[in-house]
């Protein structure tokens, strides 16, 4: 049987209020890690989830200064910082014919310079580390982008080729940088967006966080710029 020991190590989650972002936290829990779950909204919707995790609520994690701030509070409570998971995102369904330009910049801020300016306040920490880790949460959209998910695909293949760049750019210097690719995530928002869908053919969150706290682990050290799909049977 495969078993993941995070060693206390530190990990700070984006979005970590969300339903993913919440699952990535108690999945790192249960692997010995200490978590710092970071979100926009001042507070969870679900007290709950922060159980065991140190919560950063207020977190403009599109500024370099809200990140550099969320990441100094984690560390300045924690001691280090270890792994990154960029979790934090959105969705806009929109057709192109009749959309609006904004939309393409709104889901770029929430989807890639989120990750951008998390991962660049949290690098220094993670080289000093010594095993570093970033897990990126992208999409499996990315790769074949439907009628209204032009603007989230191609947030989303940002997200996939911000991953394989700074995986290169760092594959000496002890910090690993990977990212999840889902199809639908079974959510409560997907679920009210999608009635009548079969639920069961979805990803669990539980199934995407087992994958991320793999890819932080020891176990997966010799892995850097891999671009998983967690397709469930979508």
């Amino acid at each position: 049987m495969l078993t993941l020991d995070l060693n206390n190590r530190v990990v700070a989650v984006t979005g970590g209020f969300g339903s993913l972002g919440a699952a990535v936290g108690r999945a790192a829990i249960a692997a010995g890690a200490r978590v710092a779950l970071l979100d926009r909204a001042d507070d969870s919707r679900h007290p709950e989830d922060l159980s065991g995790a140190l919560g950063v609520g207020a977190a403009d994690l599109a500024s370099p200064a809200g990140a550099t701030d969320a990441v100094g509070r984690v560390v300045a409570r924690l001691g280090r910082l270890d792994a990154l998971v960029n979790v934090a995102g959105g969705f806009r369904w929109e057709k192109f014919e009749g959309g609006d330009p904004a939309t393409w910049d709104h889901l770029y801020e929430m989807n890639v310079r989120t990750a951008v300016c998390a991962s660049q306040a949290a690098l220094p920490h993670l080289l000093a580390s010594g095993a570093g880790r970033i897990v990126n949460v992208g999409a499996l959209a990315a790769s074949k982008a439907g009628t209204g998910m032009g603007a989230y695909a191609a947030s989303k293949a940002a997200v996939a080729k911000l991953t394989e760049s700074l995986a290169d750019e760092f594959r000496d210097r002890d910090v690993t940088v990977n990212a999840v690719l889902p199809s639908i995530i079974d959510t409560p928002a997907n679920r009210a967006d999608m009635p009548d869908a079969d639920f069961s053919r979805w990803v669990q969150p539980g199934q995407i966080a087992d994958l991320v706290v793999f890819l932080l682990s020891d176990r997966a050290a010799a892995i850097t710029g891999a671009l998983i799909p967690v397709a469930g049977r979508v």
